[in-house]
């Protein structure tokens, strides 16, 4: 296959794999389930351990079907290199666990994952001072800047209630200020946007989510876009600064997030991913033009008390995001009335599975506040404007007539 040639989105990741020679003339990469690789020459082993020329040493920090992924990753992102995590939070965590120490300062989006957020409070309990800020306006991030930030975190959508990020003003501010711009790409995925457009030093995917899209794999991502000069950044340990400088924040965060931490990607897993990505994009037309479809018909809906999606013209951000993406994502959120029972509203529901995941070809629905939300207490989700009727939903690729019927007759009869 041409190297050269540009090719559109859903054929690049389809054909990418033969970019390279792979075995026996397979068209996928094949499940590697080695954990070690032996050398016939023991220089050329000391070799590739030295960095000088590319080779697998333990599964923990590289794996054939795993490389591939991370191959098709950078494809989608347009990065220069991509490593893979055993989940998406496992890549959040490497940017600590391999980049940040005790005295430096992370500006994070207060509209985060819950689970990032938890990951954050951990964080600042180790010694890495953290602040939350709006994120959706960029005199905040500006004003919580201090000489130590070394990072700023956001997302391209918030999960659940789907505020969006002042993302390419933050990112000329970053790159004014040299500091790292980090965005969690999960809820858009590469096919909608892409962050190196916004100035992204770090794109963050949860391949778990969209990208693998069936709900049967964990898996994450962090990949390097290239524009940003690790060079000039402070933490690198002197062991990579031998290397180019555009090499050096990656080959620390393999070391230090998956030779030191372990948090790696097994091949079989990657394996799911990889062949997942290859719908991406026509999953994403189908569900998105799904979730603009239910989220319309709720909001026209007098039992419904509010609707919190990107392509609705109500939504703050919907300029913003009709700008940005290329459609508004297959995830929203909405509140009933009072009076109608959340639970029982989903009870009633057929289509919509009460479950935790997102992203699933499936279209999947949960009570926010009593679950995924329900750790960090009333007055922290007070905050972040989830009500206790908050409903998530992930909207999979039913058809769009039966999904509206399911979500309309379960109104009814309430």
């Amino acid at each position: 296959m041409s190297d050269t040639k540009q090719f559109g989105f859903t054929t690049t990741i389809l054909h990418n794999d033969r970019r390279k020679s792979i075995e026996h003339g397979s068209l996928h990469k094949p499940v590697h389930t080695s954990v070690t690789f032996g050398y016939s020459d023991a220089r050329q082993l000391a070799s590739v351990f030295q960095g000088k020329e590319p080779g697998f040493r333990y599964g923990r920090q590289g794996n054939p079907t795993v490389s591939a992924l991370e191959d098709k990753i950078s494809k989608m992102e347009d990065g220069v290199a991509s490593i893979c995590f055993a989940t998406g939070m496992g890549a959040i965590g490497a940017l600590f666990q391999a980049l940040l120490k005790a005295g430096d300062h992370v500006v994070s989006s207060s509209f985060v994952f819950g689970n990032t957020n938890s990951l954050w409070n951990t964080v600042a309990g180790q010694g890495v001072d953290v602040s939350f800020v709006d994120a959706t306006d960029v005199a905040n991030v500006e004003q919580a800047l201090t000489a130590n930030t070394r990072l700023v975190f956001v997302e391209t959508i918030a999960n659940p209630r789907t505020q969006i990020a002042d993302l390419a003003r933050i990112g000329q501010l970053c790159r004014e200020r040299g500091i790292l711009y980090v965005v969690d790409n999960t809820m858009t995925t590469p096919y909608l946007f892409r962050p190196k457009t916004v100035g992204a030093g770090l794109v963050v995917n949860a391949l778990t989510k969209s990208i693998g899209g069936h709900g049967i794999a964990l898996g994450g991502a962090l990949t390097d876009t290239g524009l940003f000069d690790w060079a000039a950044y402070p933490n690198i340990a002197p062991n990579f600064r031998r290397l180019a400088s555009s090499a050096q924040g990656m080959a620390q965060v393999r070391a230090k997030a998956l030779r030191d931490f372990g948090a790696s990607l097994g091949p079989e897993a990657a394996h799911h991913i990889a062949v997942g990505a290859e719908t991406l994009a026509l999953r994403m037309e189908r569900s998105c033009a799904n979730a603009l479809a239910l989220a319309t018909m709720l909001e026209q809906d007098e039992r419904v008390a509010a609707v919190y999606y990107p392509g609705l013209a109500s939504h703050p951000q919907h300029a913003l995001a009709s700008n940005l993406f290329r459609a508004a994502g297959s995830l929203f959120s909405f509140e009933l009335r009072e009076g109608i029972d959340c639970f029982d509203y989903l009870n009633r529901l057929n289509l919509g599975i009460p479950a935790s995941n997102l992203g699933d070809t499936r279209t999947l629905v949960i009570p926010v506040a009593h679950t995924i939300f329900f750790e960090m207490g009333p007055e922290r989700r007070a905050s972040m404007g989830i009500a206790e009727s908050l409903i998530r939903v992930s909207v999979g690729i039913e058809d769009t007539a039966d999904l509206l019927d399911d979500f309309r007759s379960a109104l009814n009869v309430a």
